[in-house]
């Protein structure tokens, strides 16, 4: 019986092809929609996740003052790094930074750039991975070498793309460097910043060579590496209080420094983006509601179309029960096709769009089946009143309708 009713239904969409494309298409833009938003957030949300590991494995940094401004408040020594790394748990490494701004002299080149000081254990915290020459040692961060280390954004300006700069020298300021390597292509980071449009020297360089501060508390930022599994929020917790103890702040005082966590930060855009991907989700399943009126609507007219072919079927012996269950079949027909159809429909759309945002393209097969299930669920639900209506007709009366 219900191979039976699902043929007829399947005659009638055939018969009336334009109408039910029109009554289903209600349909296919509420599953296409929902469809690509999930599938595009998803994208997103991978993408944010992938820039801020580029930053660092595991990694927080110690910044003075409250959020991203200093505000006058002072830095860190390198026995602030030191205390650190002896008296923290859960550490792995830790690295001073300095940072400066300059411009980069190449024979008839220049380009401005920011100049990073640092030591060694800076490139395994951050993740930086060597494309040709070498990484300067600690050997020369104790001697405060002219060395460094540049990015491809400055190998394209300086030298061009393709050429090694290794061995080459470089004016910065008042200082000339020797170019010992070239770092592997990173791409924008978390915040949408280049990457790889910087110069990493030891830090040591920097304040000898380059900005006059000499010894104490002159490192900017502390970069600290966690260990695999260690708890970021327990290391950020106890670097919180060594710092205040260090710099003698009472109980009532605010601290003059803040801890950034970058998977806390992973965390937070993720779970952003996730609500806005779900409410932009919620949105677009208006549309699916709006194509169960249709269906409903095109059913109730095909109820009083065929009232007489029903009133026929009844007279000669189908139950009410059977001619319920054509109609809702009908119903459930239609609404399925415009899911399958939104299905297709949404795949192009997030091959294309993946593309134009720059996020990957996820494939789901969840929310796909989600949506499939919800369409056919609609149908059920829209198409129940009109096959109730038909079930119910007196076959007399159906009979006598012209």
């Amino acid at each position: 019986m219900l191979l039976n009713a699902l043929l007829i239904a399947l005659r009638e969409i055939r018969r009336n092809l334009t109408r039910s494309f029109l009554t289903v298409i209600g349909i296919v833009i509420g599953v296409a929609a929902v469809v690509t938003m999930v599938t595009l957030g998803r994208g997103a949300t991978a993408t944010v996740k992938q820039q801020i590991s580029k930053m660092g494995s595991n990694l927080l940094i110690l910044r003075p003052g409250q959020g991203w401004g200093s505000w006058g408040a002072p830095q860190f020594s390198m026995s602030d790094v030191k205390a650190i790394e002896d008296q923290v748990a859960g550490i792995s490494s830790t690295a001073p930074f300095v940072q400066t701004n300059g411009t980069a002299v190449y024979q008839e080149n220049s380009h401005s750039f920011d100049v990073q000081g640092t030591t060694a254990n800076y490139f395994s915290i951050a993740n930086w991975e060597i494309g040709l020459g070498r990484f300067f040692t600690d050997a020369e961060v104790a001697e405060a070498a002219p060395v460094c280390v540049i990015g491809e954004t400055i190998r394209k300006e300086l030298f061009g793309p393709g050429v090694d700069p290794v061995g080459e020298k470089i004016r910065v300021k008042s200082t000339t460097f020797e170019v010992i390597g070239l770092t592997a292509l990173k791409g924008q980071g978390g915040f949408g910043d280049d990457l790889d449009d910087n110069i990493i020297t030891p830090y040591t360089t920097v304040l000898r060579r380059m900005s006059g501060r000499g010894n104490g508390q002159n490192i900017n930022q502390i970069m600290i590496s966690g260990r695999e599994g260690y708890p970021s929020a327990n290391i950020v917790a106890d670097v919180s209080l060594l710092m205040r103890e260090r710099r003698n702040l009472t109980p009532n005082e605010e601290s003059n420094f803040n801890v950034f966590d970058s998977q806390q930060l992973a965390d937070v855009i993720s779970s952003s983006t996730k609500v806005m991907t779900s409410l932009l989700g919620a949105v677009a399943g208006v549309s699916l509601l709006v194509g169960g009126i249709g269906i409903m609507n095109i059913m109730l007219v095909s109820v009083t179309e065929r009232t007489r072919e029903i009133g026929i079927r009844l007279a000669i012996g189908a139950r009410a029960r059977e001619v319920l269950l054509q109609f809702l079949v009908e119903a459930v027909t239609l609404s399925c096709v415009g899911g399958v159809a939104g299905i297709l429909l949404a795949y192009g759309l997030c091959t294309v769009l993946a593309e134009v945002v720059g996020a990957p393209f996820l494939f789901d097969p969840k929310i796909n089946l989600i949506a499939f299930v919800f369409s056919a669920a609609i149908g059920i639900l829209f198409g129940f009143m009109p096959a109730r209506r038909a079930a119910a007709l007196d076959p007399i009366e159906a009979l006598r309708h012209e």
